[in-house]
C-alpha cells in the first residue's frame, strides 16, 4: 500500500517529517538547558536581560512555553514581565505569549486527539476535569479561567478535545486571564520602581485567590456547573 500518491507528496511528507522532529529536539534543549530556573524569578530576570533589544521577543517564547511544558503558574512569569518591561508592555508581552501557548496547546490536542491529552496531562486532574469544558460550555470556561490558581493550562489542552472553534477559544482565554495578568504585571513594575507596599499588596491578593483557587478547584468547578445548568435551564 502506498503512503504518498507521487514524489512530490512523498518529499513534502518527509519535509513535514524532518521540521516537526526539529521543532521536539529544539523544544528538548530548551527545556532540558533553560527549564531549571523559569521558577525563579531573579536567574529568569537576568537570563531574558542578556537578549537586549530581542528581550521581548524571547520572553514571550518563554510565556508561551510555560503554557505547554512547564509546570509553573504564568503569574510568575507576568510579574517578571512587570518589572522588566512596566505595565503596559508587561501586560502585551505576557498576554501574547499565553494567547500563543494556549493556541500550541490547543491546537495539538485537536490534531492529536484524547490519547495525547491523556498521555501528557496527570491522571488527577484529567479525572477531574474530563468533560468539564465540553458541559460548561464557553461562558462557563470564562468563569473558571478568570479565577487564578486553577489548572487554566490543562484546560487547554481538554479545550482542543470539544468542537470550540480556536477563535472562540482563544477570545474567552484572553478575556478570562486578562484581569489577573494585568495586576500581577503593574505588581511587578511597582516593585520596579522600588513601591514595595504596594506591590506586596497586590502580590498578596493574586496570592491569595491563587491559593484559594488551588485549594478549591473541586468547589469551582462544581458552582461553574451548577450555574451553567441553571443559565441553560437544566436541571
Amino acid at each position: 500500500m502506498e503512503i504518498f500518491a507521487s514524489r512530490s507528496d512523498r518529499r513534502r511528507g518527509l519535509l513535514a517529517l524532518c521540521l516537526v522532529a526539529a521543532a521536539f529536539v529544539t523544544l528538548y534543549v530548551v527545556v532540558r538547558n533553560y527549564g531549571a530556573f523559569l521558577s525563579d524569578p531573579q536567574a529568569l530576570r537576568a537570563w531574558i536581560r542578556q537578549f537586549g533589544a530581542f528581550a521581548p521577543l524571547v520572553f514571550v517564547l518563554v510565556q508561551a512555553l510555560q503554557v505547554v511544558v512547564a509546570p509553573i503558574p504564568g503569574q510568575v512569569l507576568a510579574l517578571t514581565s512587570g518589572y522588566l518591561f512596566g505595565p503596559l508592555a508587561g501586560t502585551v508581552y505576557s498576554l501574547t505569549g499565553v494567547l500563543i501557548g494556549s493556541t500550541v496547546a490547543f491546537t495539538l490536542s485537536k490534531r492529536f486527539g484524547r490519547g495525547f491529552v491523556e498521555g501528557i496531562l496527570h491522571e488527577d486532574v484529567l479525572t477531574r476535569f474530563d468533560g468539564f469544558v465540553e458541559r460548561v460550555g464557553l461562558p462557563g470556561l470564562l468563569a473558571f479561567v478568570i479565577i487564578p490558581g486553577l489548572p487554566d493550562d490543562a484546560i487547554c489542552f481538554l479545550s482542543g478535545l470539544t468542537r470550540w472553534p480556536l477563535r472562540a477559544f482563544i477570545a474567552v482565554i484572553a478575556v478570562g486571564r486578562f484581569p489577573a495578568y494585568v495586576i500581577t504585571v503593574y505588581a511587578g513594575d511597582e516593585l520596579a520602581n522600588g513601591q514595595l507596599l504596594s506591590a506586596a499588596v497586590l502580590i498578596g491578593a493574586i496570592v491569595a485567590f491563587s491559593v484559594v483557587g488551588y485549594y478549591k478547584q473541586d468547589a469551582v468547578r462544581d458552582v461553574v456547573e451548577r450555574a451553567e445548568r441553571r443559565l441553560s435551564g437544566r436541571s
